[in-house]
């Protein structure tokens, strides 16, 4: 269940594109046909399925403070790498995308000529480096909750992207005004749909409203003892 949930935060309430905007240069410039936004779209599941449990390692073991120590010994313990987080998660990105082009041109040469040069640009994509980033901030536990984010991080992605791309095909015969075709009615879609996703926002939110009633009231209790502790030392002192 936990990872379900993870998942489908993933996909609906932190959507890479409708809640944090991220990615938008290949989403609005390769969304004119459906073909492409899938083949895209695929890549991009691709690349953050592989490379956010790959940063996740390389956070853990390599890039916190004090990472070093637990596996090379105690005289590196005091090694702080953290401010090459940046440059090794961009290198781990980018040799991920290298990876999917040489594959989509080896078997799909029609998919790599039309998506052109936003194939490569995924490595400097915001949204994926965003999912690396995201992860480290969330502080997963295991490898297998940094991989369920980012795969779910994919496909929301793709389904922004797709769902974008399907609607522009039917616009493109509809008497749009002039001053909105293109990018104009894209940009007014893509903030309905935006508005459409934040409904997702109370889908998955009980248990952690329950939490925090919890952790209020222990917080109030606890309150409540140490104010009865402090009145009857005050009351012992008197005697």
């Amino acid at each position: 269940m936990e990872y379900l949930e993870l998942f489908l935060k993933a996909i609906f309430i932190d959507n890479m594109v409708f809640a944090f905007f991220l990615g938008m240069c290949s989403y609005l410039a390769v969304s004119k046909k459906v073909s492409t936004a899938v083949g895209l779209g695929a890549a991009v599941i691709f690349v953050l399925a592989i490379t956010v449990p790959l940063n996740f390692l390389l956070d853990k073991y390599i890039l916190r403070e004090g990472a070093l120590g637990s596996w090379l010994g105690e005289e590196y313990a005091d090694y702080d790498l953290s401010f090459l987080t940046f440059i090794l998660f961009i290198a781990t990105i980018a040799t991920m995308v290298q990876l999917v082009e040489i594959i989509v041109e080896k078997f799909s040469p029609s998919l790599y000529n039309s998506l052109g040069i936003f194939l490569p640009l995924i490595a400097v994509n915001c949204a994926i480096l965003g999912g690396s980033l995201f992860m480290q901030q969330k502080e997963f536990a295991t490898i297998s909750h940094a991989a369920v984010y980012g795969i779910g991080s994919g496909i929301g992605w793709f389904l922004a992207i797709l769902a974008i791309a399907a609607i522009r095909e039917k616009i493109r015969y509809s008497n749009v005004p002039a001053p909105l075709r293109g990018l104009g009615i894209t940009f007014i879609l893509t903030g309905l749909m935006a508005i459409g996703f934040m409904s997702f926002g109370g889908m998955l939110t009980g248990g952690d409203e329950e939490e925090k009633k919890e952790t209020q009231a222990a917080q109030i209790e606890q309150e409540k003892t140490t104010k009865e502790v402090a009145e009857n030392t005050n009351v012992t002192i008197l005697k």
